[in-house]
């Protein structure tokens, strides 16, 4: 069989504990590749290899570049690198960011979608915001099916409660009935040999985080400039529409949904916010020293003027610090 079939998970906080309850019900002998793409720090070591291996029957690892895509193993997105499926290897790569996140799930599962079609399952677990859904979308109209932890059995449900918004959920329920779905789908795709005909130039056709083999032309999207810039690098945003969903995405391949768009937004404006108030307390400090080098000297009209427009500006950093305290961007007006 030269397509495999491969259940792709995605997770962020909250996800470990989801994990383990999934890949403990998973057999040794299980008729498919499990690759999983957890947000982690990037410059941080990651125990989550073994800490599957230790909790369940099939062995994880994190994944080697260009290593071969084979049935009962798991393999997981390292630290600072996007796991991408082809049709017989895998590939971590350093890529633009997607959601704000390396490793991002939507690279994994559209990747998977693209080379193994109908045999690819999608699976989204705890986290927060909506990482995945586009990436679920891809898997649901390439023919795979998708499931979805119950957002009341995950420790945060962003991430789920967006995917079943979104994408008409194929299963819904707790991690440990996910893991036992999964394997009566893997029987039956197991049981069912036959496979539609995909070229093989499209399989392993280049993703857009794959820059090291130098990324898709921009001016070939299906998409419209958008009124928006990166929060990344600051270029202009392309507004892009997949399967009904949309999300923005710049030339240098940083992409944003909706919802991480607007949660990247707030925290550039609160980082805008804190350099505005360090910038007018240094000011209000110089002016309050050229009011009482002014005042010693006698020179008090200019005191007089460099403490009114002190006293000015502490009124503005007042409003500024009220804004900071009641959540930001939100309260700046």
């Amino acid at each position: 069989m030269s397509r495999c079939n491969v259940i792709v998970v995605g997770a962020s906080a909250g996800g470990v504990e989801a994990l383990v309850r999934l890949v403990s019900d998973l057999p040794r002998d299980l008729d498919a590749a499990v690759a999983v793409a957890l947000h982690t720090p990037e410059h941080s070591p990651s125990a989550l290899p073994s800490i599957l291996t230790r909790h369940g029957a099939l062995p994880a690892a994190h994944a080697r570049d260009g290593e071969p895509l084979v049935h009962t193993r798991i393999y997981v997105a390292p630290p600072g690198r996007h796991l991408l499926i082809k049709r017989r290897t895998i590939r971590s790569v350093n890529g633009p960011h997607e959601n704000g996140h390396r490793p991002a799930v939507d690279p994994l599962f559209r990747t998977a979608a693209r080379a193994h079609g109908a045999r690819v399952m999608g699976v989204i677990l705890s986290g927060s915001l909506d990482d995945g859904t586009a990436g679920l979308a891809a898997i649901k109209a390439a023919g795979g099916a998708s499931l979805v932890q119950e957002p009341s059995d995950a420790m945060f449900d962003g991430m789920p409660s967006s995917a079943i918004d979104y994408v008409a959920a194929d299963f819904v329920g707790p991690a440990d009935a996910l893991a036992r779905e999964l394997v009566r789908r893997t029987r039956q795709l197991a049981a069912n040999q036959s496979e539609g005909p995909m070229a093989e130039e499209f399989e392993d056709a280049l993703d857009i985080v794959e820059m090291d083999r130098g990324t898709s032309n921009p001016d070939t999207w299906n998409a419209n400039p958008s009124q928006f810039t990166c929060p990344e690098c600051h270029g202009s945003l392309w507004e892009v529409r997949e399967g009904g969903i949309v999300r923005y995405r710049c030339r240098t391949g940083h992409a944003y949904s909706p919802e991480t768009l607007l949660s990247e937004q707030t925290h550039s404006i609160e980082e805008a916010l804190f350099t505005a108030l360090r910038a007018l307390e240094e000011n209000v400090s110089l002016l309050r020293r050229l009011h009482d080098k002014a005042h010693a000297r006698g020179h008090n009209r200019s005191a007089s003027r460099f403490l009114s427009q002190a006293e000015g500006i502490e009124t503005r950093i007042g409003i500024i610090r009220e804004a900071l305290n009641r959540g930001g961007a939100a309260h700046v007006a």
